[in-house]
């Protein structure tokens, strides 16, 4: 297939080399000159996957419209508070007879949209059928080392999830199908939020009975949200529920456990984002999600802390206090 990549960050460039090994035709596109020409001259992308060579048959671009023109597959990368500025540069293609696969993690802050109802609101002349998500537990630092991983590709049809499967699917990178897109968007999400969560707690100096009650409370919190809005439940207990939130919340490489860590340590959310070249995308998801459980009617004590923790400058100690001291309930 001939495929781009939009989003040349950790995760964009290591799918770029998953899609390349398995013999594409594969377009890597950033919007950054500076970065596109570095890439090209030392076949390393330096900023987001250092040390980890660029094949020769990769191409590197940094004219969108170009990159998206007579493609079979559009591989969306870039984080999903910039989606939609990046779909309005190609919102005039014929993109009917090309499946767009979204693999960022996030709700958008401004809408309240998942990532496929933020394709289908701008590319309004995008098929629904041919929208998909790949998600799950799988940091690019450990992928891009062929760590064997384990995804979940989703889609409003099964023939598409099929044909991401079979697009992406390695030995060491191994695609389900799930046809609940709703609940793997969801699940993606929801719980960059709750690994904030996570990180507040390591940084606040807890332990781990802390972290397995934020864990499992976690994904009780993102059903509840999630089913209100159309998922089923079975997905969270899944590699986009229960298999991601697990290596958010418990990796060194997590972005999102990183910032909750250093807020939970006493310092400032804009200072900590101040020092990060990666995006957490659980850092506008909180906002998203203490608006979304307010519009659905859905308890979610612990995303409502980390809200208060990241954007009021509750301390963390008090937020734990709060939430282990709420009136007793039955699991």
């Amino acid at each position: 297939m001939n495929v781009t990549v939009l989003g040349a960050g950790s995760w964009g460039t290591t799918l770029a080399l998953v899609l390349v090994e398995k013999g594409h035709q594969v377009t890597l596109w950033t919007y950054k000159d500076t970065q596109a020409e570095k890439m090209r001259a030392t076949r390393v992308n330096e900023a987001f996957l250092p040390g980890v060579p660029l094949p020769p048959l990769l191409q590197i671009s940094t004219d969108v419209e170009s990159a998206c023109t007579d493609r079979d597959m559009i591989v969306a990368a870039v984080p999903a508070q910039f989606l939609r500025s990046v779909l309005e540069k190609i919102r005039h293609l014929d993109l009917k007879s090309t499946v767009i696969c979204n693999v960022a993690k996030g709700i958008e802050a401004s809408s309240l949209m998942t990532m496929s109802e933020v394709l289908l609101d701008v590319l309004q002349h995008e098929r629904k059928e041919n929208l998909a998500i790949l998600s799950g537990p799988s940091h690019a630092e450990e992928v891009c080392r062929k760590i064997p991983t384990a995804v979940v590709a989703s889609s409003f049809r099964h023939k598409t999830a099929k044909l991401v499967q079979d697009a992406f699917i390695t030995p060491y990178f191994r695609v389900y199908v799930n046809d609940d897109i709703r609940g793997v968007e969801l699940g993606g999400a929801i719980k960059n939020v709750i690994a904030i969560a996570a990180g507040i707690s390591d940084g606040a100096g807890f332990g781990d009975n802390t972290k397995a009650a934020i864990m499992t409370r976690g994904v009780y919190e993102i059903t509840r949200l999630g089913v209100k809005m159309g998922a089923q439940p079975i997905t969270f207990a899944g590699l986009s529920g229960i298999g991601d939130l697990i290596v958010t919340c418990m990796s060194r490489h997590s972005r999102n456990r990183h910032v909750g860590e250093q807020v939970g340590k006493g310092r400032k959310l804009e200072d900590v984002l101040k020092e990060m070249v990666m995006v957490a995308e659980g850092v506008a998801t909180s906002k998203a999600i203490h608006e979304l459980s307010k519009k659905h009617h859905v308890d979610m004590p612990m995303a409502y802390e980390v809200y208060h923790v990241l954007f009021e400058g509750k301390d963390p100690t008090q937020a734990t206090f709060d939430l282990m001291t709420r009136d007793a309930k039955a699991e």
